[in-house]
């Protein structure tokens, strides 16, 4: 498991583009027969994945960066299956995992172990955990049955499904939110106008973007605003005192992954876009 700190919104404002990526993007999260893990400074979320082959996977605590004797002994951790169909086992419970299924794991789960139904098209598990305060029981959460709001208009090219998995609504959790949005086809802005989250941080992944298309995802303080260049299958880290929308040469799907104060999926800081600069 590597770690990341990242710089305050001063320091952004003097980063290169390569630097810009080095600390907020994350590159390479999907690693077949691998769980990759990126712990980051920021409200200690810890994201990434598990690619489970002919083997199953399991994850275990990192002693040195956790300081714990399982992973989810002080967290809670989502996760959001976006390949073919397998199965999540947690303390002996077996969750099947179909497509775009979710699965909440609450504190103090012991033994969580993935697995592909096939290995030549296996399971591509999303990880997102913060830490919790409190332990909720682990849910499986069916992609139809979460609940789904659509927003934006063809002539602003931004309309999209919200599908929401762990909310307050719903699937309930100590303080992670998460979820996905879909952008119809011929559509390709997301979250715009652009919001901060003051009392929250949040991380983006990016997917089902064809391999020769892109997303500028842009971010910094609404006043100097900055940009990356994101392909399929990428993670994009926001503070809370930064901006994050993006823009595709194509239609695209992206989870989002938030942890702060409170789980109030509507409270953000709307920015006036007269004020972007």
């Amino acid at each position: 498991m590597n770690t990341r700190y990242l710089p305050d919104p001063e320091s952004m404002k003097m980063l290169s583009t390569e630097e810009l990526r080095d600390y907020f993007l994350v590159e390479e999260i999907f690693d077949a027969g691998l769980i990759q893990l990126l712990y980051v400074e920021l409200d200690r979320a810890i994201v990434g994945s598990a690619v489970p082959l002919k083997d199953s996977l399991k994850l275990e605590s990192n002693k040195q960066t956790m300081a714990a004797d399982y992973f989810c002994e002080r967290r809670e951790l989502g996760i959001l299956n976006i390949g073919a169909s397998g199965k999540v086992i947690v303390d002996g419970q077996t969750y099947e995992m179909a497509n775009l299924d979710g699965l909440y794991v609450g504190r103090g789960s012991k033994q969580i172990e993935f697995y592909s139904d096939n290995s030549g098209e296996p399971a591509e598990y999303y990880l997102l955990s913060y830490p919790a305060h409190a332990a909720y029981p682990t849910q499986h959460i069916k992609r139809s049955e979460v609940s789904k709001t659509e927003l934006g208009t063809s002539q602003q090219a931004n309309q999209r499904v919200i599908e929401k998995y762990i909310h307050v609504d719903g699937v309930k959790s100590a303080q992670l939110v998460m979820g996905v949005t879909h952008l119809k086809e011929g559509n390709v802005w997301n979250t715009f106008p652009p919001h901060t989250h003051q009392r929250r941080t949040e991380i983006y992944f990016y997917f089902n973007l064809p391999d020769d298309e892109l997303v500028f995802h842009f971010c910094g303080q609404p006043s100097e605003t900055r940009h990356i260049v994101i392909r399929n299958k990428q993670a994009v880290i926001s503070p809370s005192w930064s901006i994050h929308s993006g823009v595709g040469s194509s239609s695209y799907a992206f989870i989002w992954g938030m942890g702060g104060e409170n789980q109030a999926f509507d409270d953000m800081d709307a920015v006036n876009v007269n004020l972007i600069d």
